[in-house]
């Protein structure tokens, strides 16, 4: 990817987004590890992560289904709301969607939205601005006051705990499950 780098003059997150999903030959790998002794133990540290997150994700839906058998009337008709109660303040991430006429009133309108919501600063992630294009005329000026913004649980734990559950309480087991992001 270095290399890809430096010899288009691009980023490397660029490089990394054309090939993450081109697989690598027996050939291709083996090419890799003559140019960069130590790419076998990245790649093996790699799929060690891997397999580890795997497990933890294993065991939290095992999690989940124990409580699922439990059948408390609440905690399933929490699962089925996409349970986030009780979670702490800081696993919770806001994305903020603002028009590019929001901007001089970012401030006021995070602040807007953090005390409605009752939340922190640290929830913050990065306001994303929609800017207007040549073509649009501005049509959509003033149209949302305070623009919009998406609220994530940021736990693998609770998500994966909620996933058991719902296997669970349905009857049917989905292990793609495991491998979703958080």
């Amino acid at each position: 990817m270095k290399e890809i780098e430096r010899l288009l003059g691009v980023s490397r997150s660029t490089v990394s987004l054309w090939v993450r999903d081109i697989p690598l030959t027996a050939a291709q790998r083996s090419a890799l590890v003559r140019r960069n002794p130590i790419y076998n133990g990245q790649f093996k540290g790699a799929a060690v992560n891997a397999e580890r997150g795997r497990k933890r994700r294993l065991a939290y839906q095992e999690r989940g289904r124990m409580r699922a058998k439990e059948a408390d009337a609440l905690y399933i008709a929490g699962c089925m709301l996409y349970w986030a109660e009780g979670v702490a303040d800081e696993q919770f991430r806001v994305t903020w969607y603002l028009f590019a006429d929001h901007e001089s009133r970012q401030r006021e309108i995070e602040g807007f939205w953090l005390a409605t919501l009752g939340l922190e600063r640290t929830c913050l992630c990065k306001s994303v601005v929609n800017r207007y294009s040549k073509y649009s005329k501005k049509k959509r000026k003033n149209k949302l006051r305070c623009g919009t913004c998406r609220i994530a649980v940021h736990s693998t734990e609770i998500v994966q705990t909620i996933y058991g559950s719902i296997q669970e309480l349905a009857s049917f087991d989905r292990p793609e499950w495991l491998d979703l992001p958080p």
